[in-house]
């Protein structure tokens, strides 16, 4: 059979998740393509909520500035009795930046603004997303990936190191693997729909009959647009119109109310909700991202940012196996996400729960700043090390104060592909001749002071300790100075050549053809 396009890794389905991984691996230098099936990009407002931790990660994307101007805050919530009268609520628990938690408040972007706001940055990137391409078979064996392509110019052939499967709930890739989608239907139907509306003020969530699932509706003004999202529970079986004009009839039936007027629809759709979790994230060269591992209620507003986190564990991670280190590296992807995973489909399920009794309230759980992957294989302590912060945790922010006398927080030291070691009050060499990790020295006389102490209050180092972070924010291994042989063990052994598609190569390395040219995938 005849290969088309030989390339490092093909990430199949570009939402959040896809475009995410497109965005991490491109400013890596590897080679990969990312199809769409979809002819055009998704058009709904579905995953609107950006979590505080998902904030950090489009820092470090180079895009939260756009995504902040794209959309804004959340409002407040409106609660409306059957009288008519109303009474105004925080959505949830409201906690004030910290110089180790700059994002504090959770952002309303429609999916689709958030989206696009990712294709510029990959654009600038020199990719784009190839829309109207559709993955329809696939094969593999020890050495790479066979995929067939269809799209309008008919198919083609093409060979990859890896495939990742960022398709979506339905998942091809999933499917195609045999991987198990374990779960069950949560007993709720709804609808959610984009629109033009009038009636209702901008400056509030209006919520009609909140905890009756017979008449509750919802109607969200979507920051960044003109327009509005109802949701509303809807009957489990049957045929749902979701034109304007039925969307209009049933909030009248629902609120009693005439003057709300839906003049006309952008998109809507209907669907149950589900949890359900795959059993495996990793099928030999073949991975699951986003909802194709993982479908879940939207209650805490937890499944793009999921999804935009599992991409960016598992980018850095394929980049560093195709520049050399350990295979065993991709399995720690879903030893640390799927656990995540599973946690997330508890909290969103019960908070699914609460608003169905009408007393739904999101604390610092749906942030998400307290994940972390303490128990992996990839983080180092020191020997009965009992502090605050441990390896695996997310690495926290902290102001500092060069020598030269500029103020620099530690997520500009962090921001890019690279690693990062931060030696508190350290003296004298470490790692020597390590591409790809950069190394600072915070301490009196050093390169960097700590601005009223926010470093060791957050970080808890003793003074001569050694504190690696790795590419996507979290802390790999805590040492002392006397312990950084085991620092050059971790990048000998696991993380070899980790660096080596990093922007300023122009030439990384290649693996030998794979065995599978002659295979027929249909």
């Amino acid at each position: 059979m005849k290969v088309d396009n030989v390339i490092g890794v093909l990430i199949c389905g570009a939402g959040a998740a896809g475009l995410t991984l497109a965005i991490d691996l491109a400013r890596r230098g590897v080679t990969f393509r990312l199809v769409e099936k979809m002819n055009q990009p998704f058009p709904g407002s579905r995953g609107k909520g950006i979590q505080p931790r998902t904030q950090e990660v489009f820092e470090d994307l180079a895009i939260i500035d756009r995504i902040v101007a794209a959309g804004g805050t959340y409002p407040r919530m409106r609660e409306y009795r059957d009288d008519g009268t109303f009474s105004d609520k925080d959505m949830g628990e409201q906690f004030e930046p910290t110089p180790a938690e700059p994002y504090q408040i959770a952002l309303m972007v429609p999916q689709f603004l958030t989206e696009k706001v990712m294709r510029d940055r990959l654009a600038e990137l020199g990719h784009h997303v190839e829309f109207g391409l559709e993955l329809v078979a696939f094969e593999q064996d020890e050495e790479c990936v066979i995929a067939r392509l269809a799209g309008p110019s008919g198919h083609e052939v093409v060979r990859c190191e890896y495939l990742v499967g960022a398709d979506g709930g339905g998942s091809f890739v999933r499917r195609s693997l045999g991987v198990d989608f374990p779960g069950r239907t949560l007993g709720v139907r709804a609808l959610v729909a984009d629109v033009s509306l009038s009636g209702l003020d901008r400056q509030a969530w209006h919520q009609f009959n909140s905890g009756d699932m017979q008449r509750m509706v919802s109607v969200c003004p979507l920051a960044g647009t003109e327009l509005f999202q109802i949701q509303a529970p809807i009957p489990p079986e049957g045929d749902v119109n979701l034109s304007a004009q039925a969307l209009q009839q049933m909030i009248t039936e629902k609120t009693g109310r005439s003057d709300i007027k839906v003049q006309s629809v952008s998109w809507a759709s209907a669907y149950t909700m589900n949890a359900r979790l795959a059993e495996r994230y990793r099928v030999g060269r073949v991975f699951l991202v986003g909802d194709s591992a993982h479908v879940h209620p939207p209650t805490g507003g937890q499944g793009l940012n999921t999804s935009v986190q599992d991409a960016y564990n598992l980018g850095w991670k394929i980049a560093a196996v195709l520049g050399g280190a350990a295979d065993q590296l991709l399995d720690t992807y879903e030893e640390e996400r799927r656990p995540v995973a599973e946690a997330m489909l508890g909290l969103a399920t019960g908070l699914l729960e609460a608003a169905k009794r009408g007393g739904m309230q999101r604390g610092r759980e749906v942030r998400q700043l307290d994940i972390g992957y303490r128990g992996s294989s990839l983080s180092l302590n020191p020997p009965g090390r009992d502090a605050l912060l441990l390896a695996g945790d997310r690495a926290p922010d902290a102001p500092v104060r060069g020598a030269a006398g500029s103020t620099r927080r530690l997520f500009d030291l962090f921001q890019g592909p690279h690693w990062t070691l931060i030696g508190y009050e350290t003296v004298g060499d470490v790692i020597t001749g390590q591409k790809g990790l950069r190394i600072h020295r915070i301490g009196n006389g050093c390169e960097l002071e700590d601005d009223k102490a926010h470093f060791r209050e957050a970080y808890g180092l003793s003074s001569g300790e050694w504190v690696l972070v790795r590419p996507d924010g979290y802390v790999g291994a805590i040492v002392a100075s006397s312990d950084t042989a085991k620092l050059q063990w971790l990048f000998k052994e696991v993380l070899t050549r980790a660096d080596c598609f990093a922007p300023d190569l122009k030439d990384p390395p290649t693996k030998a053809p794979c065995s599978l040219s002659d295979c027929d995938i249909g």
